[in-house]
């Protein structure tokens, strides 16, 4: 039952609906709450797989629009709630806190902090040429030019990053390559959305609660907290002022000691879905809670030397029914137009009609992605 709960509670079990548009995926943002995004584009950069997952073939474009479009259609922003994350405009007023405690240099890396003190001179001069010259980039700064690739972070990229974490400036556009676009805002998000009132601490981290409550449908405190990377000292508090409201029921759940359901969470008797989830997907980002959900080890080994990788490079879990049953890695090989399918492990239970299920599910991915068929694998 606490996996039927945690799956509809993620929106998978519902019909698809036929032609997927900007309604759709804002319903679906306010269940999920945030996209993950990763710089990983070996298939389709990560924020764009939930969707599919949940509601099938839809057009990128129209979440782009949402994200980085012109302001009167832009639904979302960019901050750092579970990791860089894209979110609904209604969260911004809750996670203003953690701006705060970056402005003071207590969040966000150790190099990032000192333009919270000693430099912070540094990062206001450059937040004053964006507000005079308009949205930049980290390379359109003359001090960063030389520098290239994802981690290689020069001073200026610093202290942008620290002025995006304080929340002096958020993301403008994303550029070819997927380099962020700064800018203030003042510019990009809603007049109405900065005049809400920011909220006290408490009322923020109970209410960032609630909503991860929310779209876990069950979860123990630890995945409460996960959701959006609360200290066990914001949470606890937190959790134990809904339980007292009767928003969080106690439930005792196989393999963990405690745990905690939504009050509003659906115990359908069934579900039926078919996915391939993204490594990054909020089903199971949070590695130990799918584990006990679905008795599966999930690992994601980009990091790992190719000769230790025990799956693959980008493996996504398949889900069928109510269950994981597969790991399927794989690339989009844009030159030859074909969505190769590196290996295929299979569950030992995985049921008899898992292959033709996959099948499917490759083969709309492949269009989905513009490319002309699936070279496949079968393990």
């Amino acid at each position: 039952m606490a996996r039927r709960i945690a799956l509809a509670a993620q929106g998978f079990g519902a019909s698809q609906p036929v032609a997927p548009n900007a309604g759709h995926l804002r319903r679906m943002m306010d269940r999920l709450q945030l996209h993950q995004i990763d710089s990983v584009n070996v298939l389709t950069r990560a924020h764009y797989l939930p969707a599919l997952s949940r509601l099938g073939p839809y057009d990128r474009a129209v979440l782009d629009r949402l994200a980085w479009g012109p302001k009167r259609e832009r639904r979302f922003f960019e901050y750092w709630a579970h990791e860089a994350s894209l979110l609904p405009f209604d969260i911004h007023p809750l996670l203003r806190w953690r701006m705060a405690h970056a402005d003071r240099g207590e969040a966000g890396w150790a190099g990032m902090r000192r333009y919270a003190g000693e430099a912070r001179a540094e990062a206001m001069a450059m937040l004053e040429r964006i507000r005079s010259d308009g949205p930049m980039a980290a390379s359109d700064f003359e001090s960063h030019k030389g520098q290239s690739g994802w981690w290689e972070w020069s001073d200026t990229k610093r202290a942008l990053e620290w002025l995006f974490w304080a929340g002096h400036i958020t993301t403008s556009t994303r550029r070819r390559g997927f380099e962020r676009v700064y800018d203030l805002p003042e510019r990009v998000i809603p007049a109405a959305v900065l005049a809400i009132p920011t909220p006290d601490e408490a009322d923020a981290h109970r209410a960032l609660i609630e909503r991860a409550a929310r779209a876990h449908g069950i979860a123990t405190e630890k995945e409460l907290r996960d959701y959006f990377r609360q200290s066990p000292g914001q949470a606890r508090p937190a959790i134990e002022t809904l339980a007292e409201d009767g928003i969080l029921i106690p439930v005792a759940v196989e393999g963990a000691r405690h745990a905690w359901l939504h009050r509003d969470a659906r115990r359908p008797r069934r579900i039926d879905a078919r996915a391939l989830l993204a490594p990054f997907d909020p089903l199971i980002w949070e590695r130990d809670r799918t584990e006990r959900l679905f008795g599966f080890r999930y690992r994601i080994e980009i990091y790992v030397p190719a000769e230790k990788r025990v799956h693959g490079y980008y493996v996504l879990p398949f889900l069928l029914g109510d269950r994981l049953v597969a790991r399927v890695d794989l690339k989009a090989d844009r030159a030859a137009s074909l969505l190769h399918v590196r290996w295929v492990n299979w569950e030992p239970e995985a049921p008899a009609h898992s292959g033709d299920a996959l099948a499917v599910e490759l083969k709309a991915m492949a269009d989905w992605l513009g490319l002309s068929g699936v070279r496949g694998s079968e393990s």
